[in-house]
């Protein structure tokens, strides 16, 4: 029985050994009729006299927790139904280390936690920042799963590469090409999602009280994480063409942040693109003031119309840019898989950091994505969700235009998962979302894609790719229901 006891204590080590033994009794980790150490052995085991382990015993037995059987040994009683149990009560202070930890509540969190409560029994959700499960290519991905088994047997259920299983950086090469962006597989980084990659290279680059700049308002898991780790964040205003790059220089100038955290592509939550013109004014300032930029292009590739824009990361000169991507958003979220593309020395730093971190990303899904992938499933699934996308998109459109009042004001989004609305000023979106929960519909609130936490009292969050046309139109129909009780409510 391992005891911890210090000896350099005022408390005796009889009494320390009581101590801990009471405990165990009356917590229940010592269960009634557990046959405990023999004393010499006990005394033996802890580098202690038999005398001390007997007075302990001894107390015990006097508290009626213990008793001896001749000749058989010393077993514990059932506890005392009265004595109090060691536990926190309310009121009773956490030890001193818990008190001390910095309060980190996460607002993404609390909304969760309001969402769970006074649901309605068959809600219609516009909160979520994934799509379809029903469009998830399960059945295709089990089989894949069974061929990889096996194919590769062992082989697929090892740690595999630090960096990744190389045919899979291969494939993902040949995807990135496929939008502009060349790069070589040693450039590559398979890691746990896109959330893990923007975790690494921010804790890699930045240390707790460092500033990020990051576009206003922006990914609220990013937000989260940053905040988590102790950044400064400061925001940087979005308009209808993105980043408002004009606004960066004095912001570089004033913060001297450490890192540059942007999402070019059908921004979350906007759903914006950020400028041909301001990609490259971007990259010049970045360079200029030697701040490195974290590209997340997570559904860069889920376009319906307009104009392809390059990744930041294709115009990189060269080690400005750290480009994230992920397959969850279009694939499972379960497979957490993502990746990153970097070059020179931070590369490598990046690659031991991930191994400190989680050793590897789940060899085995690794093996099946590239199996999906290479046979040309991926690309098929792609555009065939593009032309669902754009379908359910277009019915959210039109639903908001019939169902909500005129007051609201949005810009179609050209891709993405996400239609960004602004209610009539007087409204506030979180006072909005119980009477719209009470409909039978749930959105996103706008304050927690904000840096401060308050930019977005009138805006939410609308996911248009989770739920089918009907679906749509239904929730878009409940929603407008609560818009009019609040506006009611003002009157």
């Amino acid at each position: 029985m391992r005891i911890p006891l210090d000896r350099q204590s005022a408390i005796p080590l009889y009494q320390q050994i009581k101590t801990y033994l009471r405990q165990g009794i009356l917590s229940g980790s010592l269960a009634a009729d557990t046959r405990l150490p023999a004393s010499r052995q006990l005394a033996q085991d802890l580098g202690v006299n038999r005398i001390t382990v007997e007075n302990a015993y001894a107390e015990l037995e006097a508290e009626g927790l213990i008793f001896s059987r001749l000749g058989s040994g010393t077993y514990v009683l059932p506890p005392d139904p009265l004595l109090p149990l060691p536990k926190n009560d309310p009121g009773t202070p956490w030890p001193l280390w818990q008190q001390s930890i910095v309060d980190k509540t996460l607002r993404s969190g609390l909304l969760d936690e309001r969402r769970k409560s006074s649901r309605h029994p068959q809600p219609i959700s516009f909160a979520s920042g994934i799509a379809d499960a029903n469009l998830f290519p399960a059945e295709d991905f089990r089989k894949v799963l069974q061929t990889v088994m096996r194919r590769d047997g062992i082989a697929a259920l090892g740690y595999g590469e630090r960096n990744g299983y190389a045919p899979l950086r291969a494939s993902i090469t040949h995807i990135l090409a496929s939008q502009g962006l060349q790069t070589r597989p040693e450039n590559i980084l398979i890691t746990s999602g896109s959330q893990q990659a923007l975790s690494l290279v921010s804790q890699l680059l930045l240390k707790p009280g460092d500033i990020i700049l990051v576009e206003s308002p922006t990914h609220s898991g990013a937000l989260d994480l940053f905040r988590a780790l102790g950044f400064k964040v400061i925001g940087i205003p979005v308009d209808g063409q993105g980043m408002q790059v004009d606004a960066l220089e004095k912001l570089l100038q004033q913060h001297h942040p450490k890192l540059i955290y942007t999402i070019p592509n059908f921004h979350n939550p906007t759903g914006t693109c950020l400028n041909g013109p301001r990609r490259r004014h971007l990259l010049v300032l970045a360079d200029r003031y030697n701040v490195p930029i974290l590209e997340d292009d997570f559904v860069g590739d889920l376009r319906y119309e307009g104009r392809t824009q390059p990744a930041l990361k294709a115009l990189d000169p060269g080690g400005r840019v750290i480009h994230v991507s992920t397959f969850s958003k279009m694939l499972m979220p379960g497979l957490r898989v993502g990746f990153l593309v970097a070059e020179g020395p931070v590369y490598d730093c990046l690659v031991n950091f991930k191994r400190v971190n989680d050793l590897a990303t789940s060899t085995l899904v690794q093996r099946a994505l590239e199996a999906y992938v290479t046979v040309g499933r991926y690309q098929a699934h792609l555009r065939r969700s593009c032309q669902i996308f754009r379908r359910r998109r277009d019915a959210m459109l039109s639903a908001i235009r019939c169902h909500l009042p005129a007051g609201v004001r949005f810009d179609p989004p050209q891709g993405g998962l996400f239609i960004w609305l602004q209610l009539p000023e007087k409204l506030d979106s979180e006072k909005l979302l119980p009477l719209a929960r009470e409909e039978g519909v749930d959105f996103a609130p706008g304050n927690g894609f904000f840096p401060d936490g308050t930019g977005g009292r009138n805006w939410l969050r609308l996911n248009f790719v989770a739920q089918a046309p009907d679906q749509i139109d239904e929730g878009i129909k409940k929603l407008g229901k609560a818009v009019k009780r609040l506006l009611a409510s003002h009157k």
